[in-house]
């Protein structure tokens, strides 16, 4: 068996492990690289493995740093299958058009602008492109065994978002894993991972693995932004990735003025996505930890601005209010506009709620910077900028670390570090070399390992 690492080493995103046995390739994630300029460059360009050749797609979730670039290749003639769980289908098929939608009109935009050095923007492809893609989905259930060539695979729970999963794969006696984005045991919403079988390689997240997730009360710490936005009579801008950060704040949000402990303020979500994927939550109560009233409370409690025009009345509000919209690191979505109109107002508060890429406008702002590029203007950031690390769906270190230990792996399994910045990623090394069993190493781009 061999695995060919084509995204995800050296950075966060763009996931994409190509796995061949014999005369079987099976594509592992197949997802958008987001962040800098040269890394969101390599979306363009020709895919380093023949299409046609490719038997099948595995997704372990939903995240478009996962599964983004699915329309590419369809677009570029792959008809295979794309294997995943249900939810991760439902989540997709909001996903994947939007981004396609978003490609469009950005296109667009720089097209009337004139803001692209080329004459006809083109995106990379279009929302019909990308509906289109979703006739290739075969949902699969979780432990549920498949078989592709001379592969069989399964995916169990990995906690993080819904449908999340992490990816075994057999062949001739050998188990290899893709650990996915791997959930904390104590999320809000999620439950923890389940605990690995014996594997021979494991390709191993290091999001996190830098840093542990802050010993706070994380409720206690948004009820303090959200009293001090309200304190400074101005609006609080929260980017948040659609599927999974949107629900957990609404729900935040939701509990904490119902128990008074911040005013009842008009909270918006104005992402169409974020509203799909808070419907399709409610459809799997076996994968989440909130129950049938909690779900029904947040849909109550919180206005769902679907349409453009909707989105642009939000405008005429001059009181506190809530504004909870895409994207989660700022690369694009309703909260540009937002961002375009309010960050030049010392009142307002931008929250962000993640992990921010290095070359995101989100990671920019956290690091103070005093003006960000929207559309194509700097528009001065006189606003507060918070960051609330607590709320993240990956497990840090030692949470990945515990989850190891009390795994089934055996001494001497083999793992290969992934979706990590290059300091994460060896900081993790030299804690799980340190503290495990296991032979840690950090994955590089392009590299072919053989097992």
């Amino acid at each position: 068996m061999n695995i060919l690492f084509l995204g995800a080493t050296e950075t966060v995103t763009g996931s994409k492990f190509l796995v061949e046995h014999n005369n079987t390739r099976l594509l592992v994630d197949c997802g958008l690289y987001q962040g800098y300029k040269w890394l969101r460059e390599r979306n363009w360009q020709t895919p380093d493995f023949d299409i046609q050749s490719i038997d099948g797609i595995l997704l372990t979730h939903a995240h478009l740093d996962h599964s983004g670039y699915i329309p590419r290749l369809y677009k570029l003639g792959y008809r295979g299958p794309v294997f995943c769980h249900p939810a991760t289908q439902d989540l997709c098929s909001i996903l994947l058009p939007d981004a396609g939608h978003i490609q469009e009109e950005d296109a667009r935009f720089y097209a009337r602008h004139r803001l692209s050095k080329h004459k006809h923007p083109e995106p990379l492809y279009d929302g019909e492109t990308a509906e289109q893609s979703l006739e290739l989905f075969q949902p699969i259930e979780f432990r549920e065994e498949c078989q592709v060539g001379d592969l069989y695979f399964h995916l169990q729970g990995a906690g993080h978002i819904l449908g999340a999963g992490s990816a075994i794969i057999t062949a001739d006696g050998k188990r290899v894993g893709f650990s996915g984005d791997v959930g904390r045991p104590d999320d809000v919403v999620m439950y923890p991972p389940e605990p690995l079988p014996p594997l021979d390689l494991l390709m191993l997240e290091s999001t996190y693995g830098d840093r542990r997730h802050p010993d706070l009360d994380v409720r206690s710490e948004l009820n303090r932004v959200v009293n001090e936005a309200v304190s400074r009579g101005g609006v609080l801008l929260i980017p948040s990735f659609a599927v999974g950060r949107a629900q957990m704040i609404q729900h935040l949000l939701v509990s904490a003025m119902e128990a008074g402990e911040i005013p009842k303020l008009p909270v918006f979500l104005d992402s169409p996505m974020a509203i799909d994927a808070s419907h399709i939550y409610q459809r799997y109560p076996e994968l989440h930890r909130l129950t049938e009233a909690q779900c029904r409370e947040m849909g109550q409690m919180v206005t769902y601005t679907r349409d453009v025009e909707e989105s642009k009345a939000l405008e005429q509000i001059t009181y506190p209010h809530i504004i909870i919209a895409g994207s989660g690191m700022a690369t694009g979505g309703r909260i540009l506009h937002h961002m375009k109109r309010l960050l030049p107002n010392h009142r307002t508060t931008v929250l962000f709620v993640g992990f921010q890429a290095g070359g995101t406008r989100g990671a920019r702002m956290v690091a103070g910077a005093s003006s960000v590029k929207i559309h194509g203007d700097y528009i001065p950031c006189r606003a507060q900028v918070e960051k609330l690390d607590g709320l993240s769906a990956h497990g840090d270190y030692e949470d990945l670390t515990r989850w190891l230990l009390n795994s089934k792996l055996e001494k001497g399994t083999r793992i290969q570090l992934v979706h990590g910045e290059p300091d994460a990623a060896d900081c993790m090394r030299l804690h799980l070399n340190d503290h495990t069993p296991f032979k840690v190493k950090v994955a590089q781009y392009r590299q072919i390992l053989r097992l």
